[in-house]
């Protein structure tokens, strides 16, 4: 549960300190590359660290991500401009994704079916209340201390989560009588073509949508060859999928109705989760006048809904199942995201507060049913790739949703300051790299010029959550193909009637 705070605390952090990070660095226009190139570390890898998992224990691997995430860290602190920046956070994201992937499998391997909701339901709570209190404690470090501590505060609590792991976890050999059983008599097979081909093609695809609208137009010269590169680069990843011996995602995860569904509904999560976790405290700074601290609590209110309706969830899919339960969540999802561009102007700070209250109930219930439904509908041996899959997808949807939006918020920012009535237009700044500086130090522009840009933010935040809304009605679409039933696997009934004792 340490080692998942860890990669779900840097997912989100430096939301709240990116106008400190950028007055230090610079380099504004590119700042979700921060978030981004995290995010796109830790999607690529997630499915090799469960091949790997697979192969040789999963202890080794979540002690191997601890330390690798660790090293980031520390890097990340020492950066001397936002190009290191970036590419430390990248690292830190290749240990990342030994994280997130790896306690997720050991969760369904340790625990049989009737367990599993109880523990899943204390993972979301962990995931939840990392991932989005993550902005509380960034904005806290950046006011009272200094953007580096960011990273710095990873260094003890990954030590203890290392220490813990080497010291009281031990694997029950008696799990790995499959496909890793088999390994120890034959090489390996990795398919590490897949994964830097998966690599490039995200790369080239998100450099497209955050460039594009800012540094080029979006039907330059620049934009249509990364496009064009990731498409190919697309069609390149298919062939060599398909012939690998051991596809980083195999075809049947597509091919079996229940894993597909889900992994595009989650996908879809990853897409919608954006837009709170990335831009609602920038809005509260901005708009609402917030310091960093306050604007990280107003998406903090999350952590009190999400987890406890995650944990109720199981008592509403046991008496309309699991597909109808997801359904009604992430329904009532899309209406809360939809309801937030109908706050006034500048409102008070309870009115998104409240919405994000409202949207952690709804997602708690749309999210861990369906986690639990594919495991279930699994095999042992197949568990930890159908576990992949899905986290895979939803780090798919954040990756592509953090460079997506950030285009958005860019494209906006840029066309409103290029609007400007030419009265106030001196007033302003420049670019896009003086923004932040300029919303931190409010009081050096004029009051009608503050209002200008507040309101210029308002807008910005009001398209990225309808572009989240969007993805809300995706996910529920995704649903609607589901099976109504979702179907329980004999390893998994068979695990239910042994109990924990049977298991080790």
């Amino acid at each position: 549960m340490l080692g998942m705070a860890l990669a779900a605390l840097d997912s989100t952090i430096i939301a709240t300190a990116v106008p400190q990070i950028v007055g230090d660095l610079g380099g504004f226009s590119v700042f979700s590359w921060l978030f981004s190139g995290y995010l796109l570390a830790v999607t690529v890898t997630l499915p090799v660290y469960g091949k790997l998992s697979d192969t040789f224990g999963r202890k080794p691997v979540l002690v191997a991500g601890i330390v690798i995430f660790l090293v980031g860290s520390l890097l990340c602190a020492g950066a001397w401009n936002m190009a290191s920046l970036i590419a430390f956070r990248v690292l830190q994201g290749l240990g990342g994704g030994a994280l997130q992937g790896t306690v997720q499998t050991i969760a369904a391997d340790l625990y049989p079916m009737k367990e599993r909701p109880r523990i899943q339901a204390k993972l979301s709570t962990v995931w939840a209340t990392s991932s989005v209190a993550g902005p509380a404690l960034g904005g806290l470090l950046a006011a009272y201390a200094d953007w580096r501590w960011i990273f710095l505060v990873n260094l003890p609590v990954g030590a203890i989560a290392l220490w813990l792991v080497l010291r009281h976890f031990f694997e029950d050999k008696r799990g790995f009588e499959g496909p890793a059983h088999r390994a120890r008599t034959t090489r390996p097979v990795i398919d590490w073509p897949g994964a830097l081909a998966v690599f490039a093609c995200g790369g080239l695809l998100l450099t497209a949508l955050v460039q594009g609208g800012v540094a080029w137009p979006w039907l330059s010269a620049p934009s249509l060859l990364l496009l064009g590169g990731s498409a190919v680069c697309a069609a390149v990843t298919v062939l060599i999928e398909r012939r690998a011996a051991e596809p980083i995602i195999p075809g049947w995860v597509w091919r079996r109705r229940t894993i597909s569904t889900v992994n595009l509904a989650l996908g879809a999560l990853g897409l919608l989760m954006v837009a709170p976790t990335v831009f609602l405290p920038t809005y509260a700074q901005a708009v609402l006048g917030l310091g960093p601290i306050a604007a990280g609590f107003v998406l903090s209110v999350m952590t009190l809904s999400w987890p406890i309706a995650a944990a109720l969830s199981s008592h509403v899919y046991n008496r309309v199942g699991i597909r109808n339960c997801a359904l009604l969540g992430i329904a009532a999802a899309t209406l809360v995201l939809l309801a937030f561009p109908r706050l006034p102007y500048p409102g008070a700070a309870w009115q998104p507060a409240l919405l994000m209250l409202a949207l952690g109930a709804t997602l708690g219930l749309f999210q861990l049913p369906l986690i639990i439904g594919v495991q279930s509908s699994v095999g042992y041996a197949e568990r930890g790739t159908a576990t992949a899959s899905i986290l895979f997808c939803r780090q798919v949807g954040q990756s592509v949703g953090a460079a997506l939006f950030g285009a958005v918020a860019n494209a906006t920012l840029a066309g409103r300051l290029a609007d400007a009535p030419a009265g106030i237009r001196a007033g302003l700044p420049g670019d896009l790299d003086a923004v932040s500086r300029a919303l931190e130090r409010a009081g050096t522009l004029t009051e009608q010029a503050a209002d200008y840009l507040r309101r210029a933010v308002d807008a910005t935040v009001e398209h990225v959550y309808y572009g989240a809304a969007v993805a809300g009605l995706l996910a529920l679409a995704a649903l609607l193909f589901a099976p109504r039933r979702f179907p329980v696997h004999a390893d998994a009934r068979g695990e239910a009637e042994a109990g924990p004792a049977e298991k080790g």
